[in-house]
């Protein structure tokens, strides 16, 4: 067990350090920005270390009561004024140059992330919840970015003042800061400690804050659901674990990283103390002047401060990195097969589609899809028929290519649909799914999705074939109405009335229509069976349907069970066979 959890803590290790080298990586795509924050913070550091030498010197000038040398002290306060203007002018810029960095490398990464996201496999969106990756990319990102620009931002500073201190000490006492030295690293040491044991809680918050967001992503999006069936209290009760748990991560996370600062200080203020006393003597022995004494203890104040900020830099980019690591987890997601090397581009597509010994689970212990066989030829029309999980939208699936086989064969006009490009196999397709989708924006862009050059005549023509110009002319500005997310406040009925005439305004070579009409009334429907009739004449075509009175003119049914087709053949034959297909249909009708 101890093994175990050492072997665990190895690897989370190994993981935060990998995590960090590819952050560097992406900051050294700003290299200028990088060394002018550089360069910047040393002139704001150096303004700043200089103003006690001149404070010092003002010092010296006060000889003694109503003894003092103003014609020596206002050139130094002029001095002093120019240090502090180029400090102030210098921290300025440098900000600006964090922020570029920082937002830009947060840019960057998203922007892989997201372009990431659309090349993975279907598997692994099935497998996630989309809230988890929603936080992920929003976020964990803004998390990420918060710590990468309090690091830049303090960090720098921090380490080029704690430097520049030393050089100015050693100019005035090497004994004084040898003593400065020597307690320093007991403060380093505490951050570190402290550092390197918050990354695991803060990489569970991340975890935790994902789930969180996962949550409440289902439940806004399923809100008619929960209160249908009355499980707001269920659904409350689920939230309260997860954000309990949330809070209790988040507090450990929080109180372990906020020990950071007061032990630093503790051992800042010892080391300001001893500063003090050494400095004292020495001061009454001769060895150092009263303004190098005000000096060294500005220096010495000045000197511990950037460690209690590298303290609290650590703490955040330990959340930093382990919000980073989240996100870089999305990116190292293996991708989807890309297309071969010599992948076809289809063209002229005449519609013959043929699956020789097809085999696939989405599971691989559980089996569905076993040696489907199936030819189609050019224009015909197949319906796919079954009981609910018998495999037929997964058929769709592995036409379309979301899926690949795990042994057998697609092919569409003799070419391997493995051994083609997914952009010219998916155009070949007007797809009409049970599962309707609309993007925010116009009906006109939804619409002009499928055929981005059609003309105002065409798109009206293809949503008059859908039955949905009516409707469409009655929103409040027509065919320029903005939609909201996912179709705004529009019925289920309008959604697919709209997604069936983006599929009739692009008219493809085939068709696949995956219960195209279940959420429409019945007397639209048969309206639109007049408009599929016409739109699939010459075309291939493949059609789910779950009502077998609107698919008893197909070319061929596929009657499925336990993921193979059990019967095949005309309504008429199946009919006069008396089997599966028979009892289906018939039981359509029963009272």
């Amino acid at each position: 067990m101890l093994e175990s959890s050492h072997n665990a803590s190895r690897k989370l290790r190994a993981s935060r350090k990998d995590t960090m080298r590819r952050v560097l990586r992406y900051v050294s795509g700003y290299r200028l920005e990088l060394i002018a924050s550089l360069v910047f913070a040393a002139i704001s550091v150096v303004s700043q270390l200089v103003i006690p030498i001149l404070t010092g010197d003002a010092i010296n000038q006060i000889v003694g009561a109503g003894k003092v040398n103003f014609d020596g002290i206002l050139p130094i306060i002029g001095k002093i004024a120019l240090m502090i203007a180029a400090g102030a002018a210098a921290q300025w810029l440098m900000n600006i140059c964090n922020n570029r960095i920082t937002y830009g490398v947060v840019r960057d990464i998203r922007e892989e992330a997201f372009s990431h996201l659309q090349s993975l496999p279907l598997s692994y969106l099935d497998s996630h919840p989309s809230g988890d990756i929603v936080s992920r990319i929003i976020a964990d990102a803004d998390q990420f970015s918060d710590g990468l620009l309090m690091g830049f931002t303090r960090l720098f500073t921090g380490v080029l003042t704690i430097i520049g201190t030393l050089i100015f000490m050693f100019s005035i006492s090497v004994p004084i800061t040898i003593v400065v030295i020597v307690l320093t690293p007991i403060s380093l040491f505490v951050a570190a400690f402290i550092a390197r044991h918050t990354f695991s809680m803060f990489h569970q918050q991340s975890a935790t804050r994902g789930e969180q967001t996962a949550l409440i992503d289902e439940m806004i999006a399923n809100q008619k659901v929960v209160q249908a069936f009355r499980q707001e209290k269920e659904v409350q009760e689920r939230f309260d674990e997860v954000n309990d748990r949330l809070e209790k991560c988040s507090m450990r996370a929080t109180f372990f990283s906020s020990l950071t600062n007061p032990s630093t200080r503790f051992v800042n203020s010892l080391v300001y103390a001893a500063v003090a006393v050494v400095g004292g003597f020495s001061a009454i022995a001769g060895r150092i002047n009263v303004g190098q004494l005000y000096s060294f203890l500005s220096y010495a104040n000045q000197y511990t401060k950037p460690f209690n900020d590298i303290s609290g830099v650590l703490t955040e980019l330990e959340n930093a990195i382990a919000c980073a690591q989240r996100l870089l987890n999305l990116i190292d997601e293996k991708a989807q097969m890309p297309d071969a090397d010599n992948a076809v581009v289809l063209s002229c597509v005449q519609g013959q589609v043929s699956l020789k010994d097809v085999c696939f689970s989405y599971v691989p212990d559980r089996k569905l899809i076993q040696h489907l066989n199936l030819e189609v030829h050019p224009g015909e029309r197949v319906a796919i028929v079954g009981p609910t999980g018998c495999g037929k939208t997964t058929i769709i699936n592995l036409l379309m290519r979301f899926y690949d086989p795990d042994t057998g064969s697609i092919s569409v006009d003799g070419h391997d649909i493995r051994q083609v490009t997914r952009t010219s196999l998916r155009l070949s397709y007007g797809m009409v799914l049970q599962d309707t989708w609309l993007s925010s924006g116009t009906v006109r862009e939804n619409l002009l999705m499928a055929k981005p050059d059609a003309t105002e005549d065409e798109m009206v023509r293809a949503a008059q074939l859908a039955h949905a110009d009516s409707f469409i002319r009655r929103l409040p500005k027509g065919y320029d109405t903005e939609l909201g997310e996912d179709g705004g406040r529009l019925s289920q009925g309008q959604k697919q009335l709209l997604c069936i005439a983006r599929a009739m305004l692009s008219l493809p070579p085939m068709l696949i229509l995956d219960e195209a009409t279940s959420s429409i009334d019945t007397r639209t429907e048969m309206k639109i069976q007049d408009s599929f009739a016409q739109m699939m004449k010459g075309r291939t075509s493949f059609v789910v349907a779950h009502r077998l009175s609107t698919i008893r003119n197909a070319d061929l049914i596929l009657v499925m069970r336990d993921g193979q087709v059990i019967e095949q053949g005309t309504h008429a034959q199946l009919l006069a066979l008396g089997g599966f297909y028979s009892e289906l249909y018939n039981s359509q009708w029963k009272i």
